[in-house]
């Protein structure tokens, strides 16, 4: 989102009470030569410490309006600084953040009126929560159906994917005795093509069997299911991977379940796509917010409709979204990918509600 300057209000009230203080002077100088034969002539005639006093009375009024200004200014800056940070930790998924008194006017009227929002939407959270714990019970009794259509799916993007690669390298490696006979820089070029190919489906490869490890954490809490997911991609695929795993409160199942999907995917992108030698993994928690980050050193890419599609970042955004959470990805192409989820954590009591 572009930034945009704003004016200081502080200052604006600082020059509004100048203008008025300069206004006022003006006047009580008017009020105080009316009548006068000698008009404004009187008031340089009157001084004090030697300087007339319609010199002292602009630079007294400047002063005085000035300060004026500057403190009432001040309060009300203060005061709009907190309802700015307050709404930008709202932003970020940051809902037990509650706006202190504000006073008793207009400022403080919003404060009272977006800790009421607030309060009304973390209930929505968690009863959208609570929903996602309730489904993800109800998906262990429809679990063999579940592992049947991933092993459907698995299958069509085996055949889409890397079959059609394994029968081009096929046709390819057929064909270079011929061409070898004939022109060795183009049987070249097509060993190097070959070369290409073999590797796009050794990453296809190592993307599908990170898919073939269980969609669930079956018994295990998150920071267990990542580190085994971790500790697998350093063994078989040679990453390096700086994990930094904090322990969290506990965790309702369905936001762990989802988060962990995330995980699989970001890192099946990453295998897939990304070209990547190393992976900054994070999970922690912050107040009453998870935060989940996974960085990658990457060819990273242009982020546009295409490749939301192709890279599953649409899922990710909506898995995210059930569980009341926020998603952001930013990626630079040549530097790499960066994806974070920030889910609230919002307290229950025994029988599910806030």
């Amino acid at each position: 989102m572009k930034r945009v300057l704003l004016a200081n209000i502080q200052w604006q009230m600082v020059r509004n009470s100048i203008w008025i203080s300069l206004l006022t002077a003006l006047f009580v100088v008017f009020i105080m030569t009316y009548g006068e034969a000698e008009g404004l002539a009187v008031i340089l005639t009157k001084k004090l410490f030697g300087i007339p006093f319609l010199l002292i009375i602009p630079v007294v009024a400047i002063f005085i309006g000035g300060a004026f200004g500057y403190i009432t200014g001040d309060k009300v800056k203060k005061r709009l600084e907190i309802l700015q940070q307050g709404t930008l930790s709202l932003e970020r998924g940051n809902f037990s953040y509650r706006f202190p008194d504000l006073g008793a006017d207009e400022v403080g009227l919003v404060g009272k009126q977006l800790n009421e929002m607030v309060k009304r939407v973390e209930s929505q959270v968690a009863s959208l929560q609570k929903l996602s714990t309730e489904r993800a019970e109800w998906q262990e009794t429809i679990k063999q159906s579940a592992i049947n259509e991933e092993r459907q799916r698995l299958a069509r993007d085996l055949h889409d994917a890397v079959s059609q690669q394994l029968f081009a390298i096929s046709m390819m490696t057929a064909a270079l005795p011929h061409t070898l006979e004939k022109d060795i820089e183009k049987a070249a070029k097509q060993i190097e093509m070959v070369e290409k190919m073999a590797s796009t489906a050794q990453s296809e490869m190592r993307a599908l069997l990170l898919h073939l490890r269980p969609a669930h954490l079956e018994g295990k809490d998150l920071q267990e299911g990542i580190q085994e997911l971790l500790v697998e991609i350093n063994t078989k695929h040679g990453l390096k991977i700086e994990a930094k795993i904090e322990k969290t409160n506990p965790i309702p199942k369905g936001i762990e379940d989802q988060l962990f999907r995330i995980v699989q995917e970001a890192l099946s992108n990453i295998l897939r796509h990304a070209k990547a030698s190393r992976i900054e993994f994070q999970l922690r928690q912050i107040h009453d917010q998870l935060r989940l980050k996974i960085i990658d050193n990457g060819i990273g890419f242009e982020f546009n409709d295409q490749k939301m599609g192709s890279y599953g970042l649409q899922t990710m955004k909506e898995r995210v979204t059930e569980i009341g959470g926020t998603l952001e990805i930013i990626s630079i192409p040549t530097k790499g990918t960066q994806v974070e989820a920030m889910v609230p954590l919002v307290p229950l009591n025994k029988n599910g509600t806030l």
